[in-house]
């Protein structure tokens, strides 16, 4: 276990959180990177919570390292999916989308460690005051829903704004961005787009194909004239979303245009239509590995960029 508050928040041996990505964060994959010393994420979407439960039983079975899961507070089932999480006792919850503040209490006295995920100094302030345990600091370099700020800018403002440990979000896939990560002040990190290239990850290969496929200027961002701008890849759904943006289309016809698109892409393979989010890393993911052996690679890369770091300091 790494000295770093995260490890000791979480009982967790290396301070890696898995991204919580709808309909790509299921129970194998996050039960994988537990078992492999990070902390897994489920990912609860705008599911209902019978289908969640089922989640949270099979990772119960998969693993009994810590686990988490991750709730969009915008979610219609958002009040249940928080009394499963309170009645399974489930060890950490991440958050989306809002302030759970309003959760909080019954959470804290189920003992589950509540980490919202922030795209701002403001937010970062009004969920520490809330109560919340750590923070995850998430750079516009992410896939899929996204803030304005880069993880390289935001990450040192939040950390110099809140006493609760940081976990940096955005652009991270090695431990070269682990090494800028803590050199921001962060305490962990979260990873998400190089997770999805894991043996474990259940999405369609044709997904996992297309971020090998990526490179550096391959992702875009759709919908920002809507105010919930989108990362996914270059395919014809990007276009058609350039295409009615630049028409001034209205927000009902955008978000009609990507409805449904995601488990698209994720679960029958639609890759050219569907919307394969995915961060700016993805021109760094070559090959597709067990969990295990991403982060063991991810932890020996980290201490050969300190030892980098080391030979240039002398």
């Amino acid at each position: 276990m790494l000295d770093s508050k995260i490890c000791k928040l979480l009982n967790i041996k290396y301070p890696i959180i898995q991204g919580a990505m709808a309909w790509i964060s299921t129970a194998e994959l996050a039960a994988a990177v537990s078992n492999a010393g990070g902390l897994g994420i489920i990912a609860a979407g705008n599911a209902p919570a019978d289908i969640i439960k089922k989640e949270i039983e099979k990772i119960k079975e998969l693993t009994n390292k810590p686990y988490g899961i991750n709730v969009m507070l915008l979610s219609p089932y958002v009040d249940e999916i928080m009394d499963l999480v309170v009645a399974e006792k489930v060890p950490v919850i991440t958050t989306g989308a809002g302030n759970p503040g309003k959760y909080m209490a019954a959470l804290k006295k189920a003992n589950t460690k509540v980490i919202p995920v922030v795209p701002s100094v403001a937010l970062a302030k009004r969920v520490e005051k809330a109560g919340a345990d750590a923070i995850i600091v998430e750079g516009t370099e992410a896939g899929g829903h996204i803030g304005e700020l880069t993880t390289m800018v935001l990450v040192p403002q939040v950390v110099d704004a809140v006493n609760i440990p940081v976990i940096a979000a955005g652009g991270i896939a090695d431990g070269r961005g682990m090494v800028a990560a803590f050199a921001l002040g962060a305490e962990g990190v979260q990873v998400g787009t190089r997770f999805v290239c894991s043996k474990e990850c259940t999405v369609h290969e044709k997904y996992k194909e297309k971020i090998l496929k990526a490179k550096d200027r391959d992702t875009v961002v759709t919908g920002r004239s809507t105010g919930h701008p989108v990362r996914i890849l270059r395919n014809k759904l990007s276009k058609e979303f350039e295409k009615l943006e630049k028409a001034g289309a209205s927000t009902e016809e955008l978000e009609s245009l990507g409805a449904g698109k995601l488990r698209s892409a994720v679960i029958e393979g639609d890759v050219e239509n569907g919307s394969v989010m995915s961060g700016q890393i993805a021109g760094l993911v070559k090959d597709i590995k067990p969990c295990k052996e991403i982060i063991d690679e991810m932890m020996k890369h980290l201490t050969k960029t300190y030892q980098s770091i080391g030979r240039l300091c002398k």
